[in-house]
């Protein structure tokens, strides 16, 4: 038998390696030398060594690829290009025995070549220097998004050079998985942990376990070290908001990976993302907002939702977070619409004739130790112990695939939505009797923008909880979660 289709669910969006001083994961942070004596203060470059200035350069590439978002894509990469370019000019400066070449070039020589060293001064030169030299070299190249082999060439000449180096160690991890080779990119990060535990680290590890499952048989065994591993991170520095933003990645990428319907895994990514949001720093993160506002879609708490991705859209248009504000506002004007459906068809029909809408719901009967129910009695929140039984009278279609969407009625005639989760959307037509086993509701109540929306609502999370015409769902109508992961450097 063919293994059921999946459901694609909506992941949360990561960086491969962000500074944590500018917004998403963060990468290897520049070693700072040893400054000399007599020099001004720290935001003077009069006083600064060169390889000083260099790791200043380095921070500036870094903090605009971090926190400069401009709807033209290409205006970005240019800018990047341009500090770049700028980086390599000044570590073109360094006297020639910091390097093996003395040359730096520009990020568009492409002809560039390692020379053996030529000089005495050079074969003088401390290997510290040389060491500083490649990571830096290495950290420059390795700022645009596509994989760079000359960036791998120098981080690895720095690694060899010096294998306690842990800055570079995390640097050629992140180099190395552009290229694919996830397998390399896990082994330098766990290289790196050797030397001593780091939440820098932990961080991008958990994240890089979370793109490993992805096509991994072991997919389960891959998203808990990711949450463990970014447990590891925030209990090494609580008030770090990047190791809080990985957890709550880390929980939601589980919420998927499970089958989309334990919602435990949403609220601790939703708290993971509020301790997130404590570090100033993090409020320059777009991830952040369109991560958090994935979670609370899926919780169904679509005003908060529709404020994350709002405020995503803001720092950064080219997520595109607007469009998903409008797919929610689409989607409540639907279940809006389909509430006014049931007054408008039954005032059109003779009192029999409505009620034989749902008279054949009396009959229904299953075997379960469930009282019968009806939503008028509901607790909000699950009810345990009973079922609704009702009649689907709509399906609603909306943009995403997930969760489906009905307008049903009770044995009392009370008309409310149904979301269902697991399932395909031939599981259930129009006309069937389903009964709801342990139903969770709650009454939507969403006001945005001099627009009020208000309506009773059941919420159905896995297969096992409803019954279609008197029998379990088809196993090839079952829907699993799947997770994919998605990276930009």
């Amino acid at each position: 038998m063919p293994s059921p289709p999946q459901q694609i669910a909506s992941p949360p969006r990561e960086t491969m390696s962000r500074e944590a001083s500018g917004a998403s994961v963060s990468s290897a942070p520049v070693p700072e030398p040893e400054r000399q004596q007599g020099q001004g203060n720290q935001g003077e470059e009069a006083g600064w060594t060169p390889l000083e200035k260099v790791a200043d350069k380095v921070e500036e590439l870094y903090s605009l690829r971090d926190t400069f978002f401009p709807r033209d894509p290409s205006e970005k990469s240019a800018s990047l290009r341009a500090c770049a370019d700028a980086a390599l000019g000044v570590l073109d400066s360094l006297p020639p025995g910091y390097s093996s070449t003395g040359t730096a070039g520009s990020v568009t020589d492409a002809s560039r070549t390692e020379q053996p060293p030529t000089t005495q001064s050079e074969q003088r030169k401390s290997p510290e220097e040389r060491v500083i030299y490649e990571f830096l070299m290495g950290k420059i190249l390795d700022v645009f998004p596509d994989y760079c082999k000359e960036a791998e060439e120098h981080l690895s000449k720095a690694v060899k050079l010096n294998p306690s180096l842990v800055d570079a160690w995390l640097c050629l991890g992140n180099c190395i998985w552009k290229k694919g080779n996830l397998a390399s990119a896990r082994n330098c990060f766990l290289l790196a942990l050797s030397k001593g535990t780091d939440k820098k680290i932990l961080c991008q590890l958990s994240m890089l376990e979370r793109s490993m499952a992805q096509s991994s048989e072991d997919q389960a065994l891959l998203v808990e070290e990711s949450i463990n591993h970014a447990k590891e991170a925030v209990m090494l520095d609580i008030k770090d908001g990047n190791s809080w933003y990985n957890l709550g990645n880390a929980y939601l990428t589980s919420f998927f990976a499970s089958g989309a319907w334990d919602k435990a895994r949403l609220h601790h990514s939703i708290k993971a993302y509020q301790n997130a949001e404590k570090d100033e720093t993090m409020k320059l993160n777009p991830d952040l907002y369109y991560n958090c506002a994935t979670a609370y879609k899926y919780l169904e708490n679509y005003e908060s939702a529709i404020r994350g991705f709002e405020a995503a859209a803001l720092k950064d248009p080219a997520l595109r977070a607007d469009i998903e504000v409008q797919k929610i506002i689409n989607l409540l004007d639907k279940l809006e619409n389909a509430m006014k459906v049931p007054s408008v068809t039954i005032g059109r029909l003779r009192p029999k004739r409505s009620a034989s809408l749902v008279s054949s719901l009396n009959e229904v009967n299953f075997k379960l130790f469930h009282k019968k129910a009806t939503i008028s009695i509901l607790s909000g929140g699950l009810n345990k112990t009973v079922a609704v039984v009702c009649k689907v009278v709509l399906w609603i279609r909306h943009d995403d695939d997930a969760p489906l969407y009905y307008l049903t009625c009770d044995l009392d005639q009370s008309y409310f939505i149904l979301s269902v989760y697991g399932l395909q959307n031939e599981a259930i037509k129009e006309g069937d009797r389903v009964v709801l086993l342990e139903p969770y509701y709650k009454i939507l109540d969403i006001s945005w923008k001099e627009q009020r929306y208000k309506f009773k609502s059941i919420r159905v999370d896995f297969p096992e909880q409803i019954i279609i015409n008197e029998k379990a769902p088809a196993a090839h109508h079952v829907a699993r979660a799947s997770i994919r992961a998605q990276h930009k450097p």
